[in-house]
């Protein structure tokens, strides 16, 4: 097991103002409790501890916290980064005892993938459904991480938590305690992607137009129709009907 050292001094001051101070001093404010001890409030320097949580087994791993001349064993129990930025913001640590079991999330490292039958002659894929596991254990058994083997699989077969090779002393949480035996990793078959041809839009015929074979309008019908132009009657029938000008007017000008 990998391991890792911190180096933080006792903080008097608490409040929010006091921790943006810390961080803009380049600091990191932190708190570590439990183990029956009260709690303390910790600062600890920011790019020392950056390049430490950037190693995945710091999360999983037992962590030697010195302060002044002390030591403190604890493990990480929460971290919360800067909304956007690369910055850590704030850290729990929770101290541990030697004889009382631990409840941590350890990773999962998936080994043989490519080799596996389901894979390498029959085309499927590994299928991760569970990253990370919680476990339960003494202080001195906790691993880094836990081991999961998929060399052996075919297409749609799995492996399951009770599958899981466990370190001695190490038990999972869940299958101890009755929470059921959870898919792990599986060998699926890959998804083939089916291409939709685009739907033609229905085009409405025009009211009185004549409708070729399938439902097309004919060329040079549609929006004719037999209805006379607005206005009335053409020209030369206004002008039979009505008759000539001069006669309306002698009509008209009778009493």
């Amino acid at each position: 097991m990998a391991k890792f050292e911190l180096s933080a001094e006792k903080r008097d001051v608490k409040g929010k103002g006091a921790s943006r101070r810390l961080r803009r001093a380049g600091k990191v404010p932190a708190v570590m409790y439990g183990a029956g001890k009260d709690a303390i409030n910790l600062s600890l320097d920011h790019n020392a501890l950056y390049l430490q949580v950037r190693n995945e087994a710091f999360y999983s791993s037992i962590l030697t916290v010195n302060i002044g001349k002390d030591k403190e064993q604890a493990v990480l129990r929460d971290l919360q980064m800067h909304p956007y930025k690369p910055r850590i913001a704030h850290l729990d640590l929770l101290r541990i005892s030697a004889t009382e079991k631990l409840h941590m999330r350890v990773p999962v490292h998936f080994m043989n993938q490519e080799t596996a039958p389901g894979v390498k002659q029959q085309g499927g894929i590994v299928n991760h459904r569970i990253t990370e596991i919680d476990i339960s254990c003494l202080p001195k058994d906790l691993p880094e991480f836990l081991t999961v083997d998929v060399g052996h699989l075919n297409l749609n077969e799995s492996v399951h938590l009770s599958d899981i090779k466990l370190p001695e002393g190490v038990s999972i949480t869940s299958v101890a305690h009755g929470g059921g035996d959870l898919v792990v990793a599986a060998i699926t078959a890959v998804l083939e992607e089916v291409e939709v041809a685009p739907v033609a839009a229905e085009v409405a015929p025009v009211e009185g137009a004549a409708a070729a074979p399938g439902g097309e309008v004919a060329k040079g019908e549609a929006g004719k129709t037999d209805a006379p132009k607005a206005g009335g009657a053409k020209p030369e029938a206004a002008k039979k009907e009505g008759g000539k000008p001069e006669a309306a007017k002698k009509e008209g000008g009778k009493k």
